[in-house]
């Protein structure tokens, strides 16, 4: 703790020094230059890696659920198909055996996106 004013002084510098915020880099002069700029700034190669590979995990995990899980559902109630369920109230159809499947479909895809991220921490803490 500073006992005088001048080391008081001078921690305060010290604050201001952390404080102050490091000047920004000049913006990249030129279309090309900047493009580059935007580019890596906002990683956008690897945003774009990252949602290929989404859509077809998603392709996958669909595959899953529709070819593996949806027909093992099947074995219960044979004689319908998941989607095919609904309900009649009052003259209305509802028809809620597709949201079923979305919803099994969803929990399964969550359910692996968690796998994923668990084994890459898992990889990433050694």
């Amino acid at each position: 703790m500073p006992t005088t004013d001048e080391e008081i002084i001078e921690e305060l510098r010290e604050i201001k020094k952390l404080l102050t915020p490091a000047p920004v880099a000049p913006a990249p002069k030129g279309m090309w230059n900047e493009f580059k700029a935007f580019l890596d700034q906002y990683k956008v190669l690897g945003l774009a890696v990252a949602f290929i590979l989404a859509v077809y995990l998603g392709n996958l995990v669909k595959a899953l659920v529709g070819d593996l899980v949806l027909p093992v559902i099947g074995l219960v109630n044979p004689s319908s198909n998941l989607t095919t369920y609904a309900a009649i109230f009052r003259g209305q159809t509802f028809a809620f055996g597709d949201l079923l499947n979305n919803a099994i479909t969803f929990i399964i895809v969550a359910l692996v996106v968690f796998l994923i991220v668990k084994v890459a921490d898992r990889a990433k803490a050694k």
